[in-house]
């Protein structure tokens, strides 16, 4: 039997990059994976179940999460992955760069806590994972808005960490390098000087295999922050 036969995972910012690699990565361990996005068409498939949900809108991810507890209960794993990228110079990111960050990095994030973390703690147990960046805890040039955003990320997690510690309810930041998704496409980091070549780069299914890793993990084991990268 796989580590998660029977249990129910949510994954967002699943419908592609490091988000559906980790939905496919949870599957493979049996979980049913409901899978949230704004791009996805809602639908029901044999692994799971896709919902389409902006996780910039509060509102809606309160309506999904109460959905979703409803039809399966309190879920054995959250992925909270969704997020926004980038990757500008201070003086040319305005403040509305900014608030396009904080709202899907964390106001985004914190509502997604809001909405499954209660019901965790009342089943005492589950793996909350948060995915951050290696920019939550190194700064790097052009990255005003976004680091602001994952470092604000960090402190929910260290956070809700200390909350939850005791109830069951592992909380995991998961804080990854560089890894080729769509997200550099606009940023052509192989042309850019100081970024690291998309060859060089960590590939989605490598994140994945560590949100896999984390989430069938024995219960007794809690893993607070891993960081991972491509090799230098």
């Amino acid at each position: 039997m796989t580590a998660l036969a029977g249990r129910v995972a949510v994954v967002t910012g699943a419908s592609r990059g490091i988000g559906a690699a980790a939905a496919g990565a949870l599957a493979a361990e049996g979980a049913f994976v409901v899978r949230l996005a704004r791009t996805l068409a809602p639908a029901r498939h044999a692994a799971g179940e896709d919902v389409r949900c902006d996780l910039a809108d509060p509102a809606a991810v309160a309506g999904a999460g109460a959905a979703i507890l409803a039809a399966h209960g309190p879920p054995e794993v959250v992925v909270s992955n969704a997020g926004a990228f980038l990757l500008r110079p201070f003086e040319a990111t305005t403040v509305a760069d900014l608030d396009a960050q904080l709202g899907v990095n964390l106001r985004g994030a914190f509502a997604l806590a809001l909405a499954f973390l209660p019901a965790m703690r009342a089943a005492g147990r589950g793996t909350y994972l948060h995915v951050g960046s290696v920019a939550d805890h190194l700064a790097f040039p052009g990255n005003a808005a976004y680091a602001a955003s994952k470092f604000a990320l960090r402190g929910l997690h260290e956070t809700l960490l200390a909350e939850y510690r005791g109830s069951g309810v592992r909380c995991t930041l998961l804080s990854p390098g560089p890894t080729d998704t769509a997200a550099w496409d606009p940023v052509d980091p192989d042309a850019t000087p100081g970024l690291t070549p998309r060859a060089r780069m960590l590939r989605p299914a490598d994140v994945a295999e560590a949100v896999r890793w984390l989430a069938t993990r024995p219960p007794h084991v809690q893993v607070d922050w891993l960081r991972m990268g491509p090799m230098a």
